[in-house]
């Protein structure tokens, strides 16, 4: 039924801390009061609770309205206290992207009803059920090809061609900043889990923590002072869904300001296998200028633009060597895609290391 709304909306309205809060029909009856006419909820069911960093619920409402019809949603948000806390900030910048960006960009995005209580930095979004829908999501053993990954680029271009939206949205942060001065492990603690299956086929300078993370300082000075754009920030495949009309993106977590190759090289070295990835990434990244250009926005040179790319593969690779609460199977796939491209690229060279 969010189907019904043009775009995602914000609601005034406190944000529930528990999952029975949150599925209360009188609190559901005011959070889709836009999109129902303030018609009491009189059912609540089928409950399906899945959850990863936070709890994705997908259920069905019956309003007194409309009483023959199921209409389906997907609540995802983080619930209980300990996770409200722990995530509370990054739950609101979601929030905040459909909220205040979603609405102003061409992009395909889920329609979102956001609720955000910014004092207290805790948000909840309900948003439309994109399986029932008929979507698919993606994921990394289902590799993207050339002609997807060109539409999937072209998402990404309609939200970088966007970058006057960063002026009075300052609570989009510099992530790759806060990256290069307070990464998420210590240089031992990262070899740790880069020793383990998922650099198995890397070489050693690849699978060498001390210099992933000397990388990404590296990469923030050379980013610092360019142009900057909103960025996903965590474009895998995973964060794709497919519909008749296209690609849409969602998790929009690690929204952040930054150059526009963070996404774009995250993006094409994680969707496809290495040999496509090294023999397509060219085109590729000449149709998503293409695409920027097209919506609006405005691009580097060619040469600057091969070489940021070039630079920017240590971004994605970074973010999955770290990743540890993910099946190991997709784990090893992407940071071998990721760290390939490193390679290819002889990334840690172009960076003076």
């Amino acid at each position: 039924m969010l189907g019904n709304m043009e775009r995602s909306v914000e609601r005034d309205l406190a944000v529930p801390v528990t999952l029975a809060e949150a599925l209360d029909p009188s609190w559901l009856q005011a959070a889709l009061a836009p999109i129902s006419g303030n018609a009491p909820v009189i059912w609540v069911g089928d409950i399906d609770n899945f959850e990863t960093v936070a709890a994705k619920v997908r259920f069905g409402v019956r309003f007194a309205n409309d009483p023959g019809t199921v209409h389906r949603f997907c609540l995802k948000a983080m619930l209980g206290s300990d996770n409200a806390q722990m995530g509370g900030a990054t739950a609101v910048r979601e929030a905040e992207f459909y909220a205040r960006i979603a609405p102003q960009v061409s992009l395909r995005v889920p329609r979102t009803l956001a609720v955000i209580n910014r004092e207290g930095s805790s948000a909840l979004l309900i948003m439309e059920d994109l399986i029932d829908a008929g979507a698919r999501f993606c994921s990394a053993l289902d590799p993207f090809t050339p002609a997807l990954t060109e539409q999937s680029l072209d998402q990404i271009a309609r939200l970088h061609a966007g970058s006057a939206l960063l002026a009075g949205n300052d609570w989009i942060p510099l992530r790759l900043a806060y990256l290069a001065t307070s990464p998420h492990f210590a240089a031992p603690d990262l070899q740790a889990l880069m020793d383990g299956p998922r650099c198995a086929r890397l070489n050693d300078r690849t699978s060498n923590a001390a210099l992933l993370l000397d990388g990404m300082k590296q990469l923030e000075r050379r980013f610092a002072g360019s142009p900057m754009t909103i960025l996903h920030g965590d474009c895998h495949a995973g964060n794709f869904y497919l519909t008749d009309e296209g690609p849409g993106l969602t998790d929009w977590q690690l929204i952040q300001r930054g150059n526009w190759a963070q996404d774009v090289a995250y993006h094409i070295a994680a969707v496809l296998p290495e040999d496509i990835a090294a023999r397509e990434e060219r085109g590729l990244l000449s149709h998503y200028l293409d695409c920027v250009r097209a919506h609006g926005g405005t691009v580097p040179d060619a040469k600057q633009a091969w070489d940021d790319y070039r630079a920017a593969q240590i971004y994605g690779y970074y973010h999955w060597a770290i990743t540890r609460w993910v099946d190991p199977q997709i784990v090893d796939i992407f940071v071998q895609r990721l760290g390939a491209g490193i390679e290819r690229h002889d990334t840690y060279a172009l960076l003076g290391l």
